[in-house]
């Protein structure tokens, strides 16, 4: 475009230097002229068979300036400037902020567990079930199995903290069922209602619900119930 917006320039000055057209070369107006990207348009005159603009009018038209210097006439175009492609993330090399699809599903399965695992502890107190090792164990096992692949999800800074406060949410519920086990094995007596006012029982409690509405939001906020 600019080596042809210099040519029809040059044209233009070409016809500046003819003294007088014959008849034959009358000017008529034959169409206009515009620039894309640019408001505005140009007269077009056809000589001879050739289409011309008149210099001060491409100028205008296309923000460019002129200068004058004896016979000769300059048209300076604005310089464009290099447009620069919006960078994308390579897959490869995923964003650090925010949870990643894996983790989030690693870690609602993680939660699940948990809150599976409290449930039946808390059943078991409140209907007088006896609480054996042998009746923790699956629950433990499959809690520790879903933080384990938790953890190889783990692939943003988000993720990597969240996982911690997951750790500690599982530690809190293997020491919450220790406590009940050790008060069975020692025959100490444990109402109905013993876990209800519990302070790590209310504590599993908030980290849960804290964690879950990380894991809708999909961003990590600690508010400090899981540490």
């Amino acid at each position: 475009m600019r080596q042809n917006l210099l040519s029809a320039g040059l044209i233009v000055v070409t016809l500046l230097a003819i003294p007088r057209l014959g008849p034959s070369q009358a000017a008529q107006q034959n169409g206009t002229l515009m620039v894309s990207g640019q408001p505005g348009q140009a007269p077009l005159v056809q000589m001879s068979g050739k289409s011309y603009v008149e210099v001060e009018t491409l100028a205008r038209l296309t923000n460019g300036a002129l200068s004058f210097k004896g016979s000769q006439i300059t048209l300076t175009l604005p310089a464009s400037a290099p447009s620069t492609p919006a960078a994308v993330p390579s897959e490869s090399q995923p964003s650090t902020s925010g949870f990643s699809k894996d983790f989030i599903k690693a870690g609602i399965e993680v939660g699940s567990t948990i809150r599976e695992w409290r449930a039946a502890l808390i059943s078991s107190v409140q209907n007088g079930y006896p609480v054996t090792d042998d009746f923790l164990a699956g629950y433990r096992r499959r809690a520790s199995t879903n933080l384990r692949l938790a953890s190889v999800a783990v692939s943003t800074d988000s993720d990597r903290s969240a996982f911690q406060l997951l750790s500690n949410e599982l530690d809190k519920m293997q020491q919450l069922s220790n406590e009940v086990l050790d008060a069975r094995q020692n025959m100490n007596y444990m109402s109905g209602n013993a876990l209800r006012d519990d302070p790590l029982n209310q504590q599993i409690l908030t980290c849960a619900r804290s964690l879950a509405a990380m894991a809708a939001s999909g961003q990590f906020q600690d508010d400090g119930s899981c540490r």
